[in-house]
């Protein structure tokens, strides 16, 4: 079968020559442009558990219904069917309700993985994935800390699900994310990352009885977009409290200018081929090249 020569060296030019220049390049010239990240501060405190933002994040996403509450068994975590759960857990200072979803890194390691830039840090904040751009390596899944990108196996146009913070949908025409709008008890809050901190700090001095004194997402993994506070510990929430206070993308800036050729090259490659064989199919007819 022949190739398309000329798209299979397009490919490989671009791809090739964005290995070559490094994803730090890339991360650090978002976070030196942006005037300011977007995100969501979680307030455990107030989640009374009512699941809403479950619902209205399917209705918004096109995604299957959430099962009811009380077919619920054990903790969940986001799937290729759901991209944000509440959990409810039983704590030193009685049940309390946490939701968890795709934290929107500062310097995210899906993206600092991703060899397509299909998945990317927008400059407002939230990380989001184009379909366009996969090749379908799914490093994105492996990279990331808190293990929130899925993978849809048994879909015959399989896609990569996380929350989005509802950029595409609904951010970019003004409008707030559709769990945040909708939340009965206020629990959640969009902003700017510098004022949802700050709010955050605020309600820990004002009523220090009512929370611990750490805002989880302000330092873990280098800084997230999703910031939450709790009443309790954060780990009898379920949530991961050894991470690193540095982004994980700094760890591999030294390996990158190290690491022979040959392995970084293969996936270009790789990704080369598809493109070229792709578009032959779509093109029956013969190449005299």
């Amino acid at each position: 079968m022949d190739l398309r020569r000329r798209d299979f060296f397009k490919v490989m030019c671009a791809t090739g020559l964005s290995l070559a220049i490094g994803k730090e390049l890339n991360a650090s010239s978002v976070i030196k442009n942006s005037s300011e990240f977007y995100g969501i501060l979680y307030d455990s405190s107030r989640c009374k558990g009512c699941r809403g933002c479950e619902y209205d994040c399917a209705d918004a996403n096109g995604l299957p219904e959430p099962i009811p509450t009380k077919d619920i068994k054990g903790l969940r975590k986001p799937d290729e069917t759901r991209r944000t759960v509440i959990n409810e857990y039983h704590t030193s200072k009685g049940i309390v309700y946490s939701k968890m979803q795709c934290m929107h890194c500062n310097e995210p390691a899906c993206a600092a993985a991703c060899l397509t830039e299909a998945m990317h840090k927008t400059l407002a904040g939230p990380v989001v994935w184009n379909g366009d751009k996969c090749m379908g390596c799914r490093y994105c899944m492996v990279s990331c800390p808190f293990d929130m990108p899925k993978f849809e196996y048994h879909s015959s146009n399989p896609k990569i699900q996380k929350c989005t913070m509802c950029f595409d949908t609904r951010v970019q025409k003004g409008e707030l994310p559709a769990c945040v709008e909708n939340c009965p008890n206020e629990a959640l809050t969009f902003g700017t990352r510098k004022e949802l901190i700050q709010e955050a700090r605020r309600r820990i001095y004002e009523n220090p009885d009512q929370y611990v004194d750490h805002i989880y997402g302000e330092h873990e993994a280098g800084g997230t977009c999703w910031l939450a506070l709790s009443p309790v510990p954060f780990e009898e929430l379920g949530m991961n409290t050894s991470l690193q206070k540095t982004s994980y993308p700094s760890l591999t800036k030294g390996f990158l200018y190290s690491v022979p050729s040959v392995f970084v090259l293969v996936p270009a490659l790789l990704l080369g081929i598809q493109q070229a064989t792709k578009k032959n199919h779509t093109n029956p007819e013969n190449d005299d090249e």
